[in-house]
């Protein structure tokens, strides 16, 4: 039964769907290796990088995005702290920053173990959800990076929602 399953697993590449998305988005894209697909988005505080990576042996997408931000060695313990806070607040992917060269970068997945296959709409909003995560917390990295503000008050302060326009 299990080699009958194999036969007629549907193994369409769900970076196909993301690709398109890319140029409907008019997003530069570049289609590094069959399982990844670099992108780079115009955003709110500037160019955003964003990797979407198929592993087929976890049949899942991951996703990384970042703002080309690098945070100085005196400023990452208290951007620990905040990532650890903002984590806390998320209910999809979680912030991550890599110590060799203090890079802040927002990760998630979408799992589609089982032969499922990805939808349109699900390869968007995984997008979308990034996009809009790392434009949400932009301004409290400023803050503890160029303000040298504490954790708490970055957060407090960068998350205050403004009403109307001015």
């Amino acid at each position: 039964m299990a080699g009958l399953q194999s036969l007629y697993k549907d193994t369409s590449n769900p970076l196909d769907r993301v690709e398109q998305i890319a140029h409907g988005h008019e997003w530069f894209i570049d289609r590094s290796a069959e399982d990844e697909v670099n992108m780079i988005v115009a955003a709110a505080w500037g160019d955003m990088s964003i990797s979407i990576h198929w592993r087929e042996d976890f049949e899942s997408l991951h996703i990384a995005s970042s703002y080309d931000l690098k945070v100085p060695a005196n400023r990452r313990e208290e951007i620990g702290r905040l990532l650890t806070l903002i984590n806390e607040q998320l209910y999809f992917g979680h912030f991550d920053i890599w110590r060799q060269d203090g890079s802040v970068l927002l990760r998630d997945s979408l799992i589609l173990s089982g032969g499922a296959r990805a939808t349109d709409a699900q390869c968007e909003t995984l997008i979308r959800i990034a996009i809009e995560t790392c434009e949400r917390y932009f301004p409290s990295l400023q803050f503890v990076i160029w303000a040298g503000k504490s954790a708490e008050e970055a957060l407090q302060s960068s998350l205050l929602d403004t009403v109307g326009e001015a």
